[in-house]
């Protein structure tokens, strides 16, 4: 741990789609930051932060935000410009990490199971289905299952989907389409330590209805989390390791947290990763502190990791 009190700057909120949580967890980090002996600055980020971080001339930036411009690489480009450190990945990391097509160029051929996928237009939506239903439609440069839509032949999307039916397609002009991983929804956490990165734990998400989505996720009540999962352990064991491979391939630090969809049928072999997070929630629904205290790690020990590690590696990539 760090060996003195620090000032603190925690950068939240912005104006992504996952605003309000990034403000409840900045809220929770700058809680932890105090508890634990440092001076904070809370900074709602808007186009001014370069001004007000130069005014604050913080010892190191714990960076809360979440989705775009916190998590693609531009806030960590100006916090490198600036000289200052801060907490989790680089900006070369963010802005590949984000993108869930150049992910797959990286870890797919790494050996890193993922969905195939191909970029189409909105617009071709509303001629024909780019896949066998049933598929997913996603961004490709948004998290938290932002603008998600699965289509089966049951959606009231219309076949095909309706120009005026409710769906990411209103909202993106090109989105991912996927072919559907039926099965269980799964998640797990990679923390940076002395001795390197460690996978947590392996969290099975249920959720009440429907699949995980944006609400499901920070709905309290909404989705049950089984942690630790109950999976063979084969399966556990392949989740772990592929979460710190992806991890270590995209040059992650401080935490990183990869979701997976798994296919019982298939045994091992159905085990496909999602995405990687780089700026994973820090709410009390979130999943890294979740499992943390589930290795005995408390909010706090887990808050003062994460600003020893942008500590150890500087503000550099």
């Amino acid at each position: 741990m760090s060996a003195k009190p620090l000032h603190v700057a925690v950068l939240m909120g912005g104006w992504s789609a996952e605003r309000e949580v990034s403000l409840t967890s900045g809220k929770g980090i700058a809680a932890a930051c105090r508890t634990l002996g440092h001076r904070v600055t809370e900074i709602d980020m808007g186009r001014d932060v370069a001004a007000r971080l130069a005014e604050a001339a913080p010892d190191v930036v714990f960076n809360a935000l979440h989705g775009t411009p916190g998590e693609d690489g531009s806030v960590q480009g100006l916090l490198d410009l600036m000289g200052l450190r801060y907490t989790h990945s680089g900006c070369a990391t963010s802005a590949i990490a984000i993108d869930k097509v150049l992910t797959k160029r990286m870890l797919v051929p790494l050996g890193i199971r993922m969905p195939a996928g191909r970029i189409v237009s909105s617009a071709s939506l509303h001629e024909a289905d780019p896949l066998p239903r049933p598929y997913v439609l996603k961004p490709v440069n948004e998290g938290s299952s932002v603008g998600v839509a699965i289509v089966t032949d049951s959606s009231n999307y219309g076949n095909p989907i309706a120009a005026d039916a409710t769906g990411p397609w209103q909202d993106f002009a090109e989105l991912l389409a996927e072919p559907f991983i039926a099965g269980k929804e799964l998640t797990v956490a990679v923390l940076d330590g002395p001795n390197g990165a460690e996978a947590l734990a392996v969290t099975e998400l249920k959720p009440a209805q429907g699949f995980y989505d944006y609400e499901a996720k920070y709905t309290d009540g909404l989705t049950v989390h089984v942690c630790p999962a109950e999976l063979p352990a084969g399966v556990e064991a392949a989740a772990l390791a592929m979460a710190v491979q992806a991890h270590a391939a995209l040059g992650c630090k401080g935490a990183s947290r990869s979701d997976f969809r798994w296919d019982p049928a298939q045994g091992e072999a159905g085990i496909y990763l999602l995405e990687v997070n780089t700026q994973p929630g820090m709410t009390p629904l979130s999943l890294v502190p979740e499992q943390a205290k589930y290795r005995g790690i408390s909010y706090e020990t887990l808050v003062q990791r994460l600003i020893d590690s942008a500590l150890a590696t500087g503000s550099a990539e």
